[in-house]
């Protein structure tokens, strides 16, 4: 199958993911489903012409880093069809990719079920708002359509920090100037510091990959700046701890106390199947208010987790307290909401 066929029929099936792998069919992702293609198995020869078209339609860009380091991370976009962002990878000699389906449409909030009040922490003058959650969660969509709603009713200057860009953001009421990690700039250290000399109002930063960059991103937020970010973790606890436990022993009590007054929220999110066959978002959201900054300051961020199910706040929201209101809704299956629990045995009691 010639790659522009392949791009329009995936997209016409509504897929999210494209698996490019040799001894086995072309597949692709649709709400969390693994789906074929067709049946021929793509040799390697398939499968590195394929990855050669793709680089071609990628402005003819190098297959050098690919060919030398084994990876490689990179968007690009077919005029009137979408984008695609592609992570090619040499896998026992042979290429492969997944390459990410990405709309040119920017995705209306409500369609994807993602809270009024998450988009309203847009509306913070300054502070550090993370959204975590494992791959493929809807992170990234989360954080896009937080970014638009600035866009469309902030006079601000947003800068955004990505590796591979993902959704483009026209200027609308705010000025968006979006930069690609290894294209535009070095990486995302650096990008963030230059980035604090250029008048930023509001930054997304796409992830925060090492303690470096954690540093530089607090030191951002402390500055009354308004900056987002991702890590892979599930849940505000394990977030705070996975922060504070990436620098050295001698300096967490002192990574605590700032983390303690820059952190505005933590909204961890992961997919599940609706009754109606598609994915939604299932939501912790974690406001920070001054007894969980005294938790997180003195280090008794387990404690955090009480308060999640204890409040009634539509701002502090537990995963568990999600799927509850999700099936009570009509959204998802019973089974469903048990199997993502943390705690289902607690949550089986409340569906009686």
């Amino acid at each position: 199958m010639e790659l522009m066929e392949l791009l329009q029929y995936v997209v016409s099936q509504n897929a999210s993911d494209i698996f490019i792998s040799a001894g086995l069919p072309l597949s692709y992702r649709r709400n969390g489903v693994l789906c074929q293609v067709n049946e021929d198995r793509l040799s390697p020869e398939d499968s590195r012409r394929l990855l050669e078209d793709i680089y071609k339609s990628a402005g003819d860009r190098s297959l050098e880093t690919l060919q030398r380091t084994g990876d490689d991370d990179f968007a690009f976009a077919i005029p009137g069809l979408s984008r695609f962002r592609v992570s090619a990878y040499r896998q026992r000699g042979t290429y492969s990719a997944v390459v990410r389906i990405i709309s040119f449409q920017l995705p209306e909030h409500t369609a994807l079920h993602i809270p009024e009040h998450v988009l309203r922490l847009g509306d913070s003058e300054k502070g550090m708002v993370l959204v975590t959650g494992p791959a493929g969660s809807g992170k990234s969509t989360t954080l896009a359509c937080i970014i638009n709603r600035i866009n469309q009713t902030r006079q601000k200057h947003i800068i955004t920090l990505e590796d591979p860009l993902e959704y483009l953001h026209r200027h609308d009421r705010s000025i968006v100037s979006q930069r690609e990690i290894k294209v535009d700039t070095e990486d995302y250290a650096t990008a963030l510091r230059a980035a604090l000399r250029q008048s930023p109002d509001v930054i997304l930063l796409g992830e925060m990959n090492d303690n470096e960059t954690v540093h530089v991103a607090m030191a951002a937020a402390e500055t009354g700046r308004l900056l987002f970010s991702t890590l892979h973790t599930v849940g505000a606890v394990n977030t705070i701890r996975r922060i504070v436990d990436s620098f050295p022993e001698s300096q967490q009590r002192q990574v605590s106390v700032q983390l303690s007054t820059v952190l505005t929220a933590i909204v961890s999110q992961q997919l599940v199947p609706a009754l109606n066959g598609e994915m939604v978002p299932v939501m912790e959201i974690m406001t920070v208010t001054p007894a969980v900054r005294a938790l997180i300051r003195e280090n008794k961020v387990e404690q955090i987790d009480a308060i999640l199910y204890s409040s009634l706040r539509d701002d502090m929201v537990s995963i568990d307290g999600n799927l509850l209101a999700l099936y009570k809704q009509g959204t998802i299956a019973r089974d469903t909401a048990v199997k993502y629990a943390l705690n289902p045995e607690l949550l089986e009691k409340k569906l009686m």
